[in-house]
């Protein structure tokens, strides 16, 4: 193929991806809307040194190119826009707030119905461009300021936040 030819040629596994981001989003801002129903959880694994991605560097010293969190008993201050996912975890009993746009995840799984979404990385002017060709009608705001979720109450006996293995959810 022509690098005319693949210039013009559409590009499905973008369009692909940024399908099944939307499906994360979706997922999230429902539990901002309504909070986890069910036995629903997250494990959610994106790259620690994306651009934009905004942790606590004693995690990201932990953590230098991925990471896992959960979101299950105690996360707090939930908020997704089309780019950017915020919340706060307790890590050794601290709150420490997490903000991670959404094309540095690379794994989306809720175990609780045995579903989960792997991304492949993209360079970056890919999702760049992604971003910039969403919907304008797509359900989560299009403005930047994201969408408060309620407060997650918290049990006297949750787990503080922890970052898991997926490899025990793997078929082996």
């Amino acid at each position: 193929m022509s690098k005319k030819d693949e210039e013009d040629a559409l590009r499905y596994d973008r369009m692909v991806e940024g399908a099944l981001r939307g499906v994360v989003r979706e997922a999230l801002q429902e539990v901002v809307d309504t909070g986890l129903p069910g036995d629903h959880h997250f494990y959610i694994t994106f790259m620690t040194d994306h651009p934009g991605v905004s942790i606590p560097s004693y995690l990201k010293d932990r953590y230098p190119g991925e990471m896992t969190i959960v979101l299950q008993y105690q996360f707090y201050d939930l908020a997704v826009t089309k780019e950017i996912l915020n919340v706060t975890l307790s890590f050794n009993n601290v709150p420490e707030k997490l903000v991670i746009p959404i094309p540095a995840i690379t794994i989306f799984a809720d175990p609780s119905v045995n579903f989960a979404l792997q991304f492949q990385p993209l360079n970056d002017s890919a999702m760049e461009d992604d971003i910039d060709d969403a919907d304008d009608d797509d359900p989560i705001s299009p403005d930047d300021k994201p969408k408060k979720g309620r407060k997650k109450k918290t049990d006297g006996d949750a787990k503080s936040g922890e970052v898991i293995s997926l490899d025990q959810f793997r078929k082996k």
